[in-house]
C-alpha cells in the first residue's frame, strides 16, 4: 500500500490533495478521502500538499494512527462504486 490518509482527515474541507493526484486515486469515504492503493502511484504530490498533514508513506505512519493502514486496506471495498472519484 503507497500511501495511507490518517484520520487527521476526517472533516477536512480542503481538497489539495485531490486537486494534484495525476491519477485521480481519492475517494471520499465517512467524511475524509481515502486512496486507492491499486491505483497510486507513488508519487507523493498529495503528501507535500496536505494541509493537515494527514497523508503518511505506510511505513511513515505514526504509531498513533496505525489502525488507519487497516482501514486503508478495506477503504477500497466498502466504494459503493471503487472507480468513482471525486
Amino acid at each position: 500500500m503507497p500511501h495511507v490518509v490518517t484520520d487527521k482527515c476526517n472533516g477536512c474541507k480542503f481538497t489539495d490533495c485531490v486537486e494534484v493526484c495525476p491519477v485521480a486515486c481519492f475517494y471520499e469515504l465517512d467524511n475524509q478521502v481515502v486512496i486507492h492503493p491499486e491505483d497510486c502511484i507513488d508519487c507523493m504530490a498529495c503528501v507535500d500538499v496536505c494541509p493537515v498533514h494527514a497523508i503518511y508513506a505506510e511505513d511513515d505512519v505514526p504509531p498513533e494512527f496505525a489502525k488507519d493502514i487497516l482501514g486503508a486496506e478495506k477503504g477500497p471495498g466498502l466504494l459503493s462504486d471503487p472507480r468513482s472519484s471525486f
